[in-house]
Order: C-alpha cells, then sequence, then structure tokens
C-alpha cells in the first residue's frame, strides 16, 4: 500500500505564502495565550469542519446522527452560505472537512461544494459510511478534485460490520471503494488519497489485520485505525476493546473506567480549528456534536467578527481556568499538545 507522502505533498502544495503565515500567527497566538493563561487571537482557523447534513442511513449506537438523538435542529448545510464562509476564508485557510455528524452524500450539492473548494485551492477531505459510491457519484467523487476520502469500514465480514454500523452493507463499501479506485486509474487522477477508517471496538479488533489485508487487495492507499468514543463508559461498555493499546479508557482497581490522557487546562483546538454546523452556528469542536456551545450564527455574522468575538474569547479563556468543568471536554482524548 501506498504510504502517506503523496498525500502530504498534496497538501504542501497548498500552503500559499499567507496561509503559512498565518499557520505561524495562530502557533504563536496559541504559545503566547498559554503563557499568559489569557486568550489572544492573531489570524483565522488553520482548517475548518463544516457538517453538509445530520443525515444519515445507518444507526450507529455510539453516534447521535445513528440514535437520532439530536436535541438541536436537523437539516442540509446551505450552498449560498457554504460559498459565502469559503469566501471569506480562502487566502487564510488550508484545510477544510465536510463532515461533523451525519453523511456528507445524502447532501444533493455535496461535490459541487467540493468542488468550489477545491477549486480555490484548498485542500479538501471529507468522511463517509461508503454506501452512496455507486459509479456515477465515485466518478463525480474525483473529478470535484477531492483531496482525501475516508471510508468508515468496521469490519471485514457482514456479521462484524453490521455489529456496529447497524443497517449497513459491507458489499456496498467494498464496491463504492473498488468504484472510486476505478476511476482514479482512469482518469489518471492522483486524489483522492482513499484511506479505510477502522474504528476499534470489541466486536471488531479480531479483525485488525484483515482489514490491512482487504485494503491492500482493493489498492486502497492508507488504513487507520481510531479508537471509539464511548458516551457511558465509566461502569464498562461493549465496545470497549480488550487490546489497551486501542481503547480511549483504562480500568481502575474498582472495576470502573476512567479515561486515559490527562485533563490539561488548553486546548489547541480553540486556537488553529472549529466546526460550522449545518446551519451555520459555530461551535468549538467535534465534542460539541449537540451544539451546546454556540459561539455564534454566520448567518448574522461574519467569521472573522465570531472568530474574534466575545463568546469565542470567554470559551477560550474558561480552558485555562478549568478544562474538567466543560463537559464536552470531559471524554475527550484530543486537543492537546505539551
Amino acid at each position: 500500500m501506498m504510504g502517506g507522502w503523496t498525500d502530504q505533498w498534496n497538501f504542501a502544495k497548498k500552503v500559499t505564502p499567507r496561509r503559512a503565515l498565518n499557520a505561524l500567527k495562530i502557533m504563536s497566538s496559541y504559545e503566547l495565550s498559554r503563557s499568559l493563561q489569557k486568550p489572544q487571537i492573531h489570524g483565522l482557523p488553520i482548517s475548518i469542519s463544516i457538517e453538509p447534513t445530520t443525515s444519515c442511513n445507518l444507526r450507529c449506537p455510539e453516534c447521535p446522527s445513528g440514535l437520532r438523538s439530536f436535541t438541536r435542529p436537523t437539516g442540509m448545510l446551505n450552498r449560498d452560505m457554504f460559498e459565502r464562509v469559503i469566501d471569506q476564508l480562502v487566502p487564510t485557510l488550508s484545510y477544510l472537512t465536510f463532515y461533523f455528524q451525519g453523511e456528507p452524500y445524502l447532501h444533493p450539492q455535496f461535490l459541487p461544494m467540493v468542488s468550489y473548494a477545491s477549486a480555490r485551492g484548498i485542500y479538501t477531505a471529507t468522511s463517509t459510511n461508503g454506501h452512496y459510491l455507486k459509479d456515477e457519484q465515485a466518478r463525480l467523487t474525483v473529478e470535484s478534485g477531492l483531496d482525501r476520502l475516508i471510508i468508515s469500514i468496521d469490519g471485514t465480514s457482514q456479521d462484524t460490520y453490521e455489529s456496529y454500523r447497524v443497517g449497513g452493507s459491507l458489499d456496498k463499501v467494498i464496491e463504492g471503494t473498488e468504484n472510486v479506485i476505478r476511476w482514479k486509474k482512469k482518469l489518471k487522477a492522483k486524489t483522492p488519497h482513499v484511506i479505510f477508517q477502522f474504528l476499534v471496538v470489541r466486536q471488531n479488533e479480531h479483525q485488525i489485520p484483515d482489514v490491512s489485508a482487504l485494503a491492500k487487495k482493493l489498492g486502497v492507499d492508507q488504513v487507520v485505525l481510531k479508537t471509539a468514543q464511548v458516551y457511558d463508559y465509566k461502569n464498562g461498555s461493549p465496545f470497549i476493546p480488550t487490546q489497551d493499546q486501542y481503547s480511549r479508557y483504562q480500568k481502575n482497581g474498582d472495576g470502573t473506567y476512567a479515561i486515559k490522557n490527562e485533563m490539561y487546562d488548553r486546548c489547541w483546538k480553540m486556537w488553529h480549528s472549529c466546526v460550522i454546523t449545518w446551519d451555520g452556528k459555530v461551535v468549538p469542536c467535534c465534542f460539541d456534536k449537540d451544539g451546546k456551545y454556540v459561539l455564534g450564527d454566520l448567518s448574522k455574522n461574519t467569521f472573522s467578527e465570531i472568530w474574534r468575538g466575545e463568546a469565542y474569547g470567554d470559551f477560550r479563556a474558561s480552558l485555562f481556568r478549568s478544562r474538567s468543568e466543560i463537559d464536552i471536554c470531559r471524554n475527550c482524548t484530543e486537543g492537546t499538545y505539551s
């Protein structure tokens, strides 16, 4: 299997001097903020995630989309609003993920929106359950300029796969993957970089070696093993793997579970990235799945006004006071670096 060097080079080619300068501003802002214990912000996000839709065809048991458990409104991203946001950010934005919750390919304008961002030199990525990659959609995916296609494949047999991807078909995922790879070859395209993402849970951990073999057979570029976030983990869960290296949680002496990572009072994500929901709400990160911490509304303000606004500043400041008191942070294994 090809490694990630081609993909990394593709990303590097899209980093303009202005985007590089913006990244330096953000990194220096974060370091200064840590030093002062007070948020400073210079520059705009290096990356954003935008949500095409909250709709999903599957019913995965640890996912709000799958459980249909949102308290926030559900719907589809407005294309005009999307283009307006991209136009505001295109000079400085390096990385754009078309995903938060839901299945992106259910949005009828998903690939035209990818094309819009790709044409402006932004590195584009998405994550899909792989059920909507029939021949025509696979061709359009390659032609859209999408740089990275993450396909969730959480099992190499149907029974294992559907134990988490409830309602899903492994055959459809494999067929869709084959379609994309065939069109890449036919169109002599270098993108998208195709990744099999394997969410490791107890039900599928025995198939970790098999997913690499399957990826190699199909011509997939890369396999990524991802640890699973479990919402009610404290008393254990049937989804927590038995292999410790694939679990976000560790077992305590009294039989309860705790998250492995330390809870530092800081978060790099609040400086370099953010999430935009389908209806234009700006929320801190991907752990705020229900949109509890709305920091701004793009139907009322520009992105820059929100990014530098009082609500964002207050949220960043709260991380330095006590990150453990913020509920979306308590089950987070990301966002910090020493």
